[in-house]
């Protein structure tokens, strides 16, 4: 039948000749290669572009901090410091009590240790009682050289007899005064049984305990004052242009991405190595010549109160602005 032979065949479409069924296929792999030829050519491009924007930021970058450079002066060799005060007693004897722990937060006046004060009211008792008996004696050696006296103009007494009781009320006189000092003394002594805190600031490094017996000059706590400053050790030949009063920017390392401003408040008259406990020995023959590091006292200019916990010892890095 004439629909039998109608019916298409394969590669040949209706009322045309028969075409090869490869010839569709190499056409759209010819697409396909161009397109892949093109996509490298892309890909270059953009990571030409990118290298270059790279080094045209790289370059600022380097010009920007060549031109900060030229009016700052930076190190890493820096350090929060601080008055460290040392707590000792004056006195010895044993720890009655204890008021504080470490890490406490103190005020001027505080209490911190109270020692045993028994053996102290007793010379304190002794003390005053030989006051009383001093000043006894004193009187009394006094009235006698008065008495002395009147008898003496009238031709009663010899002058030797005058002239020692006057020499014995004038030493009466001077053991009294010695006794009172010696009263003072033990005052001051029980004055002593209570060690308070002189500044405001945090215990460290406490080491007495309840009961236990202390000496004279014994450390028995460190007091950490809340005023803190940078110390920075800056190379000599960064100093030429460095004065006090210039301004300058901390970064310490506990509190990234923060910038506390400051200012140069001194320069240490002298290198750290010369105030080292064993300077060196320069006049000898193997010298070698060593960039020195000069101490620079750099202070906040915020006040301490709103500054964040800032410890003797923690890491910074300041930059002075030498303009």
């Amino acid at each position: 039948m004439d629909s039998a032979k109608e019916k298409s065949v394969p590669g040949q479409t209706a009322g045309g000749p028969a075409m090869p069924s490869h010839a569709g296929a190499g056409h759209a792999g010819a697409i396909h290669g161009a397109h892949h030829l093109r996509q490298p050519r892309i890909h270059h491009r953009i990571a030409l572009i990118v290298g270059l924007l790279a080094a045209i930021a790289g370059a600022a970058f380097g010009v920007r901090y060549y031109l900060w450079s030229m009016n700052h002066e930076d190190t890493d060799d820096a350090f929060i410091d601080t008055h460290v005060i040392m707590i000792s007693p004056k006195i010895e004897g044993q720890a009655l009590k204890v008021y504080v722990d470490d890490n406490q937060q103190v005020k001027p006046g505080d209490p911190l240790v109270d020692i045993d004060p028994v053996d102290y009211q007793v010379k304190l008792a002794q003390a005053r009682a030989e006051v009383g008996a001093a000043e006894a004696e004193a009187r009394k050696a006094a009235g006698d050289a008065v008495s002395a006296k009147e008898l003496y103009g009238k031709d009663r007494i010899s002058r030797q007899s005058y002239d020692h009781a006057v020499d014995e009320a004038d030493a009466k006189k001077a053991q009294a005064e010695l006794a009172r000092q010696k009263l003072d003394a033990a005052q001051l002594d029980i004055s002593y049984t209570r060690i308070a805190s002189p500044i405001a600031g945090k215990v460290t490094r406490k080491s007495v305990e309840i009961r236990s017996y202390v000496h004279v000059g014994q450390p028995l706590m460190a007091i950490v004052p809340d005023q803190v400053w940078v110390t920075a050790n800056f190379k000599e030949t960064q100093l030429t242009r460095m004065r006090p009063g210039q301004k300058a920017v901390i970064r310490v390392d506990a509190y990234p991405g923060r910038i506390f401003p400051g200012h140069v408040d001194s320069l240490q008259a002298g290198t750290g190595a010369r105030f080292s406990l064993l300077p060196p020995e320069n006049a000898t023959g193997n010298y070698v010549k060593v960039v020195q590091r000069v101490p620079v006292k750099i202070v906040f200019d915020a006040p301490s109160e709103v500054l964040p916990p800032l410890s003797p010892g923690m890491s910074v890095v300041p930059a002075v602005d030498l303009r």
